[in-house]
């Protein structure tokens, strides 16, 4: 009979960032991750976790949650198995996306193969500009990476004047770019209406997460003239039920909602509902984007240039050409 028993190990790890990196309330000089790995014979899969900030849920605190697994990794525990009996959260991703990839390697067949999708493809994605000065975003929407975008994320911080000129410089210097902005819970109903027609004049074609999480029904106070996306006020599928009519797309990220299995649940129940869904993440190395660079083949929106704030990836690593996300099979799954 097959050996079912999975043993598990796992290290935390400081990620130094290139510089910092400022959004609505919060400036960040280094994320933290957890990577996980899984062995069953002569069979492995890795997985990894920056957790999600404003919930509390952090690395340093995710053993204790993997600890209480062992018994049950020991006796066999499914994918399935782990999506039913622990809360969605960063440890949960690690563990599911290890397994996948364990899975893989086992059946020897890819992981997107075995999420039922027919094919994989590089993916155009967005490259997120970190609030700051507006001639200073400008300046980096043609710096690094950002020289080959096709698409940018705009990081506000609810400071409306100065998010309209951040607007504003950032669209003068790029107006060849599919351009978004991320308001990471910044503004109220009354606060953000002088953005909104700067938003329209800027051809800007999504609103991230406007509100606090908490105020969803707000959305309904306000005449928005730009598709809007839920991040925060969407952790997981128990949530997206109640997205529809309020919100456009669905920012959906492993870190939150626990998982590439419970993604791949979420981004086809959207869809079912009329929302459109797009594939975010919490930061990380190139091993936290390979999960989601799968789910993302589901998606019509997507944001996975997590590694490229980082003073240093992981090897191998994603590859970004043209403006487009790639994951190869030697990186994960």
């Amino acid at each position: 009979m097959p050996n079912t028993s999975i043993d598990l190990s796992y290290q935390l790890q400081a990620l130094p960032l290139r510089e910092p990196f400022q959004i609505s309330g919060y400036t960040f000089t280094e994320m933290q991750a957890l990577h996980l790995q899984l062995k069953n014979g002569p069979h492995s899969g890795r997985g990894e976790a920056s957790g999600v900030y404003y919930l509390q849920d952090r690395p340093a605190d995710m053993p204790v949650q993997l600890d209480a697994l062992r018994e049950a990794l020991r006796e066999g525990l499914s994918r399935e198995q782990l999506r039913l009996g622990m809360p969605a959260s960063g440890a949960r991703n690690a563990l599911d996306c290890a397994l996948w990839d364990l899975e893989a390697k086992r059946a020897r067949r890819p992981v997107w193969q075995l999420a039922g999708l027919s094919s994989i493809r590089p993916l155009r994605t967005t490259f997120t500009l970190g609030a700051a000065a507006p001639e200073a975003m400008a300046a980096a929407a043609h710096r690094d990476l950002c020289r080959q975008a096709l698409a940018l994320k705009l990081k506000l911080t609810g400071e409306t004047d100065l998010d309209i000129e951040r607007v504003r410089a950032v669209h003068r210097a790029r107006p060849d770019v599919w351009l978004a902005v991320d308001a990471n819970q910044g503004y109220t109903p009354a606060s953000i209406e002088a953005l909104l027609p700067v938003l329209v004049d800027c051809e800007v074609e999504l609103l991230e997460q406007p509100f606090a999480r908490g105020h969803e029904q707000d959305m309904r106070l306000v005449d928005f003239p730009v598709p809007t996306a839920a991040d925060e006020s969407c952790l997981h599928l128990a949530e997206l039920e109640t997205m529809a009519g309020l919100f456009d797309v669905i920012n959906i990220k492993l870190d939150k909602c626990g998982g590439l299995t419970e993604g791949l649940l979420m981004a086809r129940r959207a869809h079912q509902l009329g929302l459109k869904v797009m594939v975010g993440n919490m930061g990380g190395t190139s091993l936290a984007m390979a999960p989601a660079f799968v789910l993302g083949q589901l998606c019509d929106v997507v944001d996975l240039d997590g590694p490229t704030i980082l003073a240093e990836d992981c090897k191998p690593a994603v590859h970004y050409e043209a403006g487009c996300i790639f994951s190869p099979a030697e990186l994960w799954g």
